[in-house]
């Protein structure tokens, strides 16, 4: 089924909430359900890494019929500085708190790049709420093949928060495939705290999903550039061969932020997955 993108923008619910005791700025996108479709699992999402809510924002505008949850981590957008150091197995915790709070009980979980990390954690630690898995631009953690030296040195500088010049020059560089929607994804970009942008870092260092992976039984869908400079493509065939029920999908083309740039082809093939479970064989043009 191909996606039908609305065609004006959905306003989500904002409301700092208190969970796991943390204060975080969550956003709630509601869908609209199909007649004659029935409700469908509500998405909840993991950003990447220094990324706020607004960057993600139009992916919701993809998924009408869907309730959309995602929370800026501490330090980010506009959740207050952390007070201490987490790990991606309180964070996922912390997440599950969050969904009491709104009252979710099951969702589709997706992550992309440090939020796929954490995607994978939510999934082993709370099987019985996840129902779909869909990983983005991502890897096992600790144990990965690297990208690029030059990419990787600039990805790790905060300054491509702060400084739009930088990042625009330096896009390609640092996420690799096309420049569709380059300047829109910079025009959105909330610079992180400092506590919060080495806390985020810090979380993953260690880390590894690969003694869990045979574990996660939720259908999975790993998505992955030819062309990420980040995070390499073979990582995310490292997933799909240890994940029990993982199909993978190659975007043609696609950089480190297919899921912006190629908006348009990736997000018929999430919702495939989510729909029916199957997405088409061939990768996304």
């Amino acid at each position: 089924m191909a996606a039908t993108r609305t065609t004006s923008p959905r306003k989500p619910l904002m409301q700092v909430i208190r969970a796991g005791g943390r204060q975080l700025r969550v956003a709630v996108w509601r869908g609209k359900p199909v007649a004659g479709q029935g409700e469908k699992t509500p998405i909840l999402f993991f950003n990447g890494i220094g990324a706020n809510i607004e960057l993600m924002a139009p992916l919701a505008e993809w998924f009408p019929d869907r309730d959309l949850i995602t929370f800026d981590v501490p330090g980010v957008g506009g959740s207050p500085k952390p007070v201490a150091p987490y790990r991606p197995w309180t964070m996922a915790w912390t997440a599950a708190r969050v969904l009491d709070k709104l009252g979710y009980t099951q969702v589709d979980v997706m992550g992309v790049s440090w939020g796929g990390g954490l995607a994978q954690q939510f999934a082993f630690q709370h099987p019985k709420r996840t129902n779909r898995l869909i990983l983005a631009a991502t890897s096992a953690g600790m144990i990965m093949v690297p990208g690029d030296v030059g990419s990787l040195s600039k990805m790790a500088d905060p300054k491509r928060y702060v400084d739009p010049d930088f990042m625009l020059k330096n896009f390609q560089a640092l996420y690799g495939g096309e420049m569709g929607g380059a300047d829109d994804h910079v025009s959105r970009i909330m610079p992180p705290t400092r506590t919060g942008y080495l806390y985020q870092l810090g979380a993953m260092a260690g880390w590894t999903s690969l003694p869990f992976l045979p574990f996660i039984k939720a259908p999975t869908l790993v998505m992955m550039g030819d062309a990420d400079r980040i995070v390499p493509l073979v990582n995310g065939k490292v997933l799909a061969t240890l994940l029990p029920n993982a199909q993978l999908h190659i975007v043609e083309g696609g950089g480190h932020l297919f899921l912006v740039s190629k908006a348009s082809t990736v997000a018929p093939v999430i919702r495939d997955f989510l729909d029916d479970g199957v997405i088409e064989t061939k990768a996304a043009a």
